[in-house]
């Protein structure tokens, strides 16, 4: 099943946890808090650009290719090399401090971070 497509988040459970847990700074905390991001994913085949639209304008893209080490940004800026795999119809990648999923489960973007016992889940409606 293809990523692409345009979704806005609609669900989350355990941001303030999460965000907490992996040192994001309170201003920043406090800026994605019930945060409207809109997630533009385009594939073409293994390929990936995965940007998040924050309100105020701020974008976050990453671009990857499935099995391959690619140069990544975390929610807080900081950058890093990961080699993001394709497991089970999941895009997974190991960021410094936490461990990330993401799949289409139907029609939505579920996104689960995981970081020691707090677990951060964000659904997406898909906009276009």
């Amino acid at each position: 099943m293809s990523f692409s497509g345009k979704y806005e988040a609609e669900h989350e459970e355990n941001y303030d946890s999460f965000v907490k847990r992996i040192g994001l700074s309170a201003d920043l905390t406090e800026k994605g808090r019930n945060a409207k991001v809109v997630t533009e994913v385009v594939q073409n085949g293994d390929e990936f650009t995965w940007s998040q639209i924050y309100p105020g304008g701020k974008i976050m893209t990453n671009k990857f290719v499935i099995g391959k080490e690619s140069e990544m940004e975390t929610m807080g800026g900081k950058k890093f090399k990961a080699t993001v795999k394709m497991e089970g119809g999941k895009v997974v990648a190991d960021f410094p401090n936490y461990h990330h999923t993401a799949e289409i489960a139907e029609g939505k973007l579920v996104e689960i971070s995981t970081v020691a016992d707090v677990t951060y889940k964000r659904i997406s409606k898909r906009l276009a």
